[in-house]
Formats: structure tokens, sequence, C-alpha cells
């Protein structure tokens, strides 16, 4: 990993580009991050960088973070995440990290965790298809059908894709392309969709196919 940093998801929109063609885009508040704390292979066994993200009121930091953060020096913040990065030795506590590490055209995966969706049936979750609606088939047309065999096994397989609980993970997205870069505001804008609500935490960084 090369370059990475923390961003509170906005919200979609679109932009233009110079032949007219229409960008749907996902608007992400990146940065600016704080270094916090920097690994060392001496004192940790490995080289990395953790980045603090969002200020938070003192009365919303229990002591040992409190702590933590006077050690850096830095303000009190909300979202911490440590990453690899490949220039370590320039890297220092205080040091901070903002949106113009990246720029147009850049090749991003961008991390986040999806919207929670409860309990939901194996159509929703699995798209599962719907059994027949006539003929008999009763009040049952969204059920998941049949999970198995009769006497042998006499069990149902474990894997068995069924209702259940659905989103709410972390998932990544690959391979996605930085549109624009506002760096004045922080701001960068990312072609296509990525995870997670409105004000959701996201981590941007360098694509790993690219």
């Amino acid at each position: 990993m090369q370059k990475a940093i923390i961003g509170k998801k906005i919200g979609m929109t679109q932009i233009f580009d110079e032949k007219g063609n229409v960008i749907p885009v996902t608007v992400v508040e990146a940065g600016p991050c704080v270094v916090v704390l920097k690994k060392t292979v001496e004192n940790d066994g490995y080289e990395a960088a953790q980045l603090g993200f969002g200020d938070v009121k003192v009365q919303r930091v229990n002591k040992p973070q409190k702590g933590h953060f006077e050690k850096a020096g830095v303000a009190y913040k909300k979202t911490l995440k440590e990453f690899k990065l490949d220039d370590m030795a320039s890297v220092n506590v205080g040091d901070v990290i903002k949106a113009d590490i990246f720029a147009t055209g850049d090749k991003v995966d961008v991390v986040g965790t999806s919207k929670g969706k409860g309990t939901a049936g194996a159509i929703k979750r699995w798209n599962f298809s719907r059994l027949k609606e006539s003929h008999g088939t009763g009040p049952v047309a969204r059920h998941a059908g049949s999970l198995g065999a009769c006497s042998d096994p006499s069990r149902v397989y474990k894997g068995k894709k069924l209702a259940g609980h659905l989103g709410c993970e972390r998932v990544t997205i690959q391979n996605l392309a930085v549109a624009k870069v506002d760096a004045e505001n922080n701001l960068i804008a990312i072609k296509g969709a990525i995870p997670g609500p409105k004000n959701g935490i996201v981590v941007i960084r360098d694509s790993v196919k690219a």
C-alpha cells in the first residue's frame, strides 16, 4: 500500500467531462488525517502509521484514549485506523495527510461498512427465485424451498443459504477511478458507488490491481 486516507461519505451526484459526458460520482470528505502513532520494527515488529480522522469533544474520549492523543500532541480524533505506507521513513507523528495525495485518474480501492438491512429473507439476501403463486403452492411464494435430502443425511448442510442477517459488514470495492479532487475543501469524487450510508466512514487506498 502506497497511499491511504480516511474519509466520510457525503453522497452521490454527477459531473461532466470535457466532452459533456455524465459521470456518476460519490463525493467523499477525505481527511485531513493526522498521524497519531508511528509503529517501528524495533518496537512493534513492523512499520505502520496510525491515522486519526474527525474531531471529537473531550467528554467523548475516555482516559486511555486521552493519554494516547496527548502523548502524540494532537487533537482528539473520532476514528483511528492503521496503514502500512511505503515511505514510512518520511512519516512522523503530527503530520497531516490531505486529499491532495490522490490525483484525477488514480485507481483506488474503497473500504466501507455496508448498510444494515436487518433480518432478510432468502430472496432479498441470496437472490432466490420465487415459487409458483398458483396451482396449490399456497402462501409460501417467498420461502426458501427445499433444504436438502430426507433421511440421509437427516440434517441441513452447513453453509446453506437461508434467511438471516443482511448487510452491516466490511465491503471493499476495487479499481475505482478518481474523477476529481478538490484539495481546498478536502473532497474526492470517485466514479461509481461505494459501500455504506451517508456520513459513513470509508477508507480510500491505492488499488491493488492497478
